[in-house]
């Protein structure tokens, strides 16, 4: 009888709040504006529930919640200011998570991006902070697939194109929505704590969803992932 753990043949990385601290910005942008026009969430709850979506579904969501509490949707009156705003962020402050280059350049084995972010804002960010030649052209979207996370359906279609079994491929992820993709689409899934916008309910929040262990940093990562190579 043996206790080994699944070799690990791919590593998939989400993008925002993993690889770049952009979700602090795009949270701080968000929560004003939707509080400007009279929607208010709790930070926490807000998280937990949107962060992972596809800008579509998000923007769906908040149009539902808008019609529950407000009676009328507010996307199409805020959704152009919040873009705004968070373009604006993204080109003046958006740094990548500390130690994101050196933990990626440390993955042998196969590796991706997979992010609900459109392709255009998602190569434009991975450019912007150096990381886009250490994935390229294994950068997929949620516009490559039917369905966004939790859907597993981006997830699958990057281990296609990697060519690698999707018990194979080892996904780290800083959202609920997107641990739950990576379960259903039969991986294995790391949560990620790191990023500047996550809060003490983190390591719960994404245990909860499934993610196998929570890793707090980069340099964490590289020791966590060095003796899992190959299945050791």
């Amino acid at each position: 009888m043996t206790n080994a753990m699944p070799a690990i043949d791919a590593v998939i990385f989400d993008c925002d709040g993993v690889l770049v601290d952009s979700e602090i910005l795009a949270h701080e942008i968000e929560m004003a504006v939707l509080s400007d026009a009279g929607l208010l969430y709790d930070p926490r709850d807000f998280k937990a529930r949107f962060m992972g979506m596809s800008d579509t579904a998000f923007h769906a969501a908040l149009d539902a919640d808008a019609l529950q509490r407000l009676g009328r949707p507010v996307m199409a009156e805020v959704g152009p200011e919040m873009m705004r705003l968070y373009k604006n962020a993204v080109a003046t402050r958006l740094a990548a998570v500390a130690g994101a280059a050196d933990a990626v350049a440390a993955v042998t084995v196969a590796r991706a991006v997979a992010s609900s972010s459109t392709r255009e804002n998602l190569e434009y960010k991975l450019r912007l902070t150096g990381l886009w030649d250490l994935f390229s052209p294994h950068v997929y979207s949620a516009e490559h697939v039917a369905q966004s996370k939790p859907a597993p359906d981006l997830f699958l279609y990057a281990a296609t194109e990697l060519g690698i079994a999707p018990s194979g491929c080892l996904v780290l992820e800083d959202s609920v929505n997107g641990v739950l993709g990576a379960r259903a689409a039969g991986m294995q899934v790391w949560g990620f704590a790191g990023g500047a916008h996550m809060d003490g309910e983190a390591i719960a929040r994404l245990t909860a969803a499934g993610a196998e262990r929570v890793i707090a940093d980069w340099p964490s990562f590289v020791m966590a992932f060095a003796p899992r190579h190959g299945g050791a």
